[in-house]
């Protein structure tokens, strides 16, 4: 079989630092901005002419951070509890053969400025630093299928947990509120899918967790079904 090489025409920055708490499917994360910014050869306003007509746009992209796996045929989606084996191609595992991955996100807007091309999207699940391979349009006709079956995925995924800042952790986000307008809801709707590993989700302990938003290091600890943020620091 030929081998097919795939140059990146692009890459993304997002407030994702790291894998951990990134939203396992875009569009949970309103407020998940991302900035994609092209390479030169291909950063002219002639490729995106005609793209601001459209709200929406697919992004495929490498999953560069996920250590190249041996092909294993079976993944554990999170979604079931990250028990029940099923095949690597009736999920969105990020542990994929080519490592490939796709996401529809919002563009929110097309930017030329000193003749370089950059999109602003929303709604993003790609960690900061993502090699975008190619970028299409959504197409509501063909790309939304009302009557479509999905298996375990049919329904979008509960958020678990109700968010609430200890006093010291809504002083620190004042503090942010200049460079980072964004920040409370975004830290709502990441923490509110409850990232945590499956297995960790059914135990009650006094573990704190951190997640990296922006250059933050976001500290949280859950008790029942609240999820309570302790500290923000960069």
């Amino acid at each position: 079989m030929c081998q097919i090489t795939i140059d990146p025409i692009a890459i993304i920055h997002t407030p994702f630092k790291e894998k951990f708490a990134i939203p396992r499917q875009p569009g949970l994360a309103s407020e998940a901005k991302g900035h994609i910014v092209f390479r030169a050869d291909y950063s002219s306003a002639d490729f995106v002419r005609g793209l601001d007509q459209f709200s929406h746009i697919w992004l495929m992209f490498q999953f560069h951070q996920t250590a190249k796996p041996s092909h294993p045929p079976l993944v554990r989606p999170p979604r079931l509890g990250g028990n029940k084996k099923i095949g690597v191609f009736a999920s969105r595992s990020t542990h994929r053969p080519n490592n490939l991955g796709m996401s529809v996100v919002k563009l929110d807007s097309v930017t030329l400025k000193d003749n370089a091309v950059s999109l602003l999207v929303s709604g993003v699940d790609l960690l900061d630093g993502t090699p975008i391979i190619d970028i299409k349009p959504y197409i509501p006709y063909s790309d939304a299928i009302p009557e479509a079956m999905a298996g375990y995925a049919q329904q979008a995924p509960r958020a678990h947990l109700h968010v609430q800042f200890e006093e010291s952790a809504k002083s620190q986000l004042i503090e942010q509120k200049t460079k980072h307008t964004d920040l409370e809801l975004l830290i709502r709707q990441v923490l509110a899918q409850d990232p945590r590993p499956a297995y960790h989700q059914q135990k009650t302990s006094d573990r704190v967790y951190g997640v990296s938003l922006y250059d933050l290091n976001i500290q949280w600890r859950v008790e029942d079904d609240q999820c309570i943020v302790t500290n923000i620091s960069g």
